[in-house]
């Protein structure tokens, strides 16, 4: 499948278009990911974004790239609202639980690890912090006053967004007009120190109350939010890199402000194509802790919650969110994760039922067209609902097999399991949950079995049926048939 490399389609936030894809190194991809900013527990929302960049990372690795995967951690300069003032939003949590900042650091990027692996995630090449590369913040700050479009107000330094524009586009990636972003601009404290309100902070002077400060030519401050990622995808990617992820709520003003960044340090546009991932939306509103409308991972998966009816796994949820495609708005809601649950399982017994069929000298149906369109739709910009779509063309294949009215050959069955599987569990990042079953069970399970299969010899029929009636109130399904005995734990 070397040939579907060439083929794969990305849609680019730059220009609004599918462009096929091309790195700027054959064989190689250079792939950032704006990560959380570690100062609460992480929610759906951002889980969301995170699992569809680890479903872009398994597929490019399924077509033999070579990726570096960087995402960073944001542990220092994200300052309230997204504001040039206010306090930083992990200072202030350090201040109201009376902690040390990295106390809240270390908390919740062990939280954000823990989720992400519940969503069998895989963990990036690379996952550099702010506060770890102050001094490349630093340089690049540096870089872009002798470039003429920054300047050093009171200590802090701004990026000359006017100047800048006068050769570049700044608004490009969100299609906005300097002439209607200065029209929208209202004063804010602090706006004395810049030329223009449209100019945003490189580096910010830090008061004396301010926590997470260092050393600076210019003050002892911190670096501005914006700056973090360019200096560190600059850093492990290049002046230029081909894929930079994040959540469309991103878009403006950091990403633009990366853009602007890059070029002014370097000349160079950093990125070749934009990726943005949708939102989530709970019952059909937009999710806010405002509103109380909102629902943490670990709160889905107990149940624990006054939004939904039940707990749900993390694959079924990661399943769930794989049936909506990564630019599309995503609503969860009982009804539609129940209809997941199901949907999931239906496509674990597929799987489990292509192991057991039984070969014929030839197939009733062409099984390399129908790999070939799992690879259509991953190649149309990563396209999983109709991929999971043509898995469940699949399945009602594998069931006609079983049932007798479609044929598989030995080779096209051998063939089948291999690219369903690679489908299903690598690129989409699925897992079988009852691969949890304890071996224990499994023990208990083998002798429970042969007890019953030893009574139903002996024509003991109300010990078997007994046997079968109490494991079915255990939520135990059996199932006889002529390939022989199996079970499955709810």
């Amino acid at each position: 499948m070397a040939s579907e490399k060439s083929e794969l389609r990305i849609y680019n936030s730059l220009n609004g278009e599918k462009e096929i894809f091309k790195p700027l190194k054959e064989g190689f991809v250079g792939f950032y990911v704006c990560g959380p900013t570690v100062y609460s527990f992480v929610h759906l929302g951002n889980c969301r974004t995170f699992i569809s960049f680890d479903m872009v990372y398994r597929y490019l690795k399924h077509l033999g790239f070579k990726v570096r995967y960087v995402r960073n951690i944001t542990d220092a300069g994200h300052l309230e609202n997204d504001a040039e003032e206010g306090e930083d939003k992990i200072a202030k949590k350090a201040r109201l639980e009376e902690l040390e900042p990295m106390e809240i650091v270390q908390q919740y990027t062990i939280n954000f690890h823990e989720t992400l692996s519940k969503f069998n995630n895989l963990p990036p090449s690379i996952e550099p912090t702010a506060t770890g590369h102050i001094i490349e913040q630093i340089e690049m700050v540096k870089k872009i006053i002798d470039n003429g479009l920054a300047y050093e107000s009171n200590g802090s330094v701004y990026f000359d967004v006017e100047k800048y524009n006068k050769d570049n586009y700044y608004g490009e990636l969100s299609k906005r007009k300097i002439e209607d972003l200065i029209s929208g601009t209202r004063s804010l404290d602090g706006q004395n120190e810049k030329k223009s309100p449209l100019d945003f902070a490189l580096w910010k002077n830090a008061k004396p109350e301010h926590i997470m400060k260092w050393p600076s030519p210019w003050s002892i401050g911190f670096p501005g939010w914006h700056l973090e990622c360019s200096a560190m995808s600059t850093k492990y990617l290049g002046e230029q890199f081909d894929i930079h992820g994040g959540g469309m709520d991103l878009k403006f003003p950091h990403h633009e402000c990366e853009i602007a960044q890059g070029t002014a340090s370097t000349g160079k546009k950093p990125v070749r194509y934009w990726m943005h991932a949708n939102m989530l939306t709970l019952n059909g509103k937009k999710m806010s802790k405002s509103t109380g409308n909102t629902l943490l991972p670990d709160e889905l998966f107990s149940g624990e919650n006054d939004v939904l009816e039940k707990g749900y796994d993390p694959i079924v949820v990661r399943f769930f969110m794989m049936q909506a495609h990564y630019r599309s708005t995503l609503d969860f809601s009982s009804e539609a994760l129940n209809a997941a649950e199901k949907g999931f399982s239906r496509l674990m017994e597929g799987l489990d039922l292509l192991k057991t069929l039984t070969t014929s000298e030839s197939s009733s149906q062409d099984v390399n067209s129908l790999i070939d369109s799992f690879y259509a739709a991953m190649n149309d910009d990563f396209n999983t609902p109709i991929l999971i779509a043509k898995l469940f063309d699949a399945v009602k294949y594998i069931q006609n097999v079983k049932n007798g009215t479609a044929t598989i050959s030995k080779q096209d069955k051998k063939i089948l399991e291999q690219k369903i599987n690679e489908f299903t569990f690598d690129i989409l990042g699925l897992k079988k949950i009852n691969e949890g079953k304890s071996s224990n069970l499994e023990t208990v399970m083998e002798l429970v079995l042969q007890m019953r299969q030893k009574a139903r010899e002996e024509k003991d029929w109300d010990t078997a049926d007994a046997i079968r009636d109490k494991l079915n109130e255990a939520k135990i399904t059996v199932k006889d048939d002529k390939e022989g005995v199996t079970w499955k734990a709810e």
